[in-house]
C-alpha cells in the first residue's frame, strides 16, 4: 500500500534517528494491520519514520524508528536481544548515494513496496523521494520486517531489518 503522508517531514537527517523497544503506540499518519500464520503485526508509519507492534501468544514487542524525545538509543548498528520467549535481531545501515542513484533507488523501492499485500509505504510531502517503507513477512516461524528511510536533500538511505523469533533450546 502506497500512500501520500499528510505532515511535515519530520526526520530531515539520517543522524536524528533513534531506535527504541517497548515504547507505546505513537500517533500513526498510515497503518497496515497483518495477521500472518498466528502473530498479529501492525505497521506503523509516523510522522517522524516507523513503529511495529507485534503480538503473538508468546508476548508482544514493539519496536520503534525515529525522532524521539527521552528515552532512545541512536540508530545503532545491530541489535541482539532476548525477550521473553522471543530472540529479536535489529540490523540498521546508511547508504549514501549520488542524487540520480538515489532518485533511481527511491523508485524501485517505492514500486517494491507499493502493491505488496504485506507493504506499506508512505511519501512525504514536498519530495517523490522522501519516503519511509515496510515490508513485512513470515518465514520458518521467525517474523521479519524491513524498513527504509529516504533523506533525498543528503542522498542518504536508511535500511533496516528485523527478525523476532522464539529462542531455540541449546542442544545439551
Amino acid at each position: 500500500m502506497l500512500t501520500t503522508l499528510k505532515t511535515a517531514y519530520t526526520d530531515t537527517r539520517a543522524d536524528d534517528l533513534a531506535w527504541a523497544l517497548g515504547r507505546e503506540p505513537l500517533p500513526a499518519l498510515a497503518v497496515l494491520d497483518l495477521e500472518l500464520s498466528g502473530a498479529k503485526l501492525q505497521l506503523r508509519l509516523l510522522g517522524a519514520s516507523h513503529q511495529v507492534l507485534l503480538e503473538e501468544r508468546q508476548g508482544a514487542c514493539s519496536e520503534t524508528v525515529a525522532c524521539m524525545s527521552g528515552n532512545s538509543t541512536p540508530l545503532p548498528l545491530g541489535v541482539a536481544e532476548r525477550l521473553g520467549d522471543w530472540e529479536y535481531e535489529f540490523a540498521a545501515r546508511v547508504e549514501t548515494l549520488s542524487q540520480g542513484s538515489f532518485a533511481g533507488r527511491a523508485q524501485e523501492l517505492l514500486a517494491l513496496v507499493a502493491d505488496h499485500p504485506q507493504g506499506l509505504a508512505g511519501t512525504f510531502p514536498g519530495s517523490p523521494h522522501a519516503f519511509t517503507a515496510m515490508l513485512a513477512q513470515r518465514i520458518e516461524g521467525q517474523v521479519r520486517w524491513r524498513t527504509w528511510h529516504a533523506y533525498p536533500q543528503e542522498g542518504s538511505l536508511v535500511a533496516t531489518r528485523t527478525r523476532v523469533g522464539v529462542r531455540m533450546p541449546v542442544p545439551l
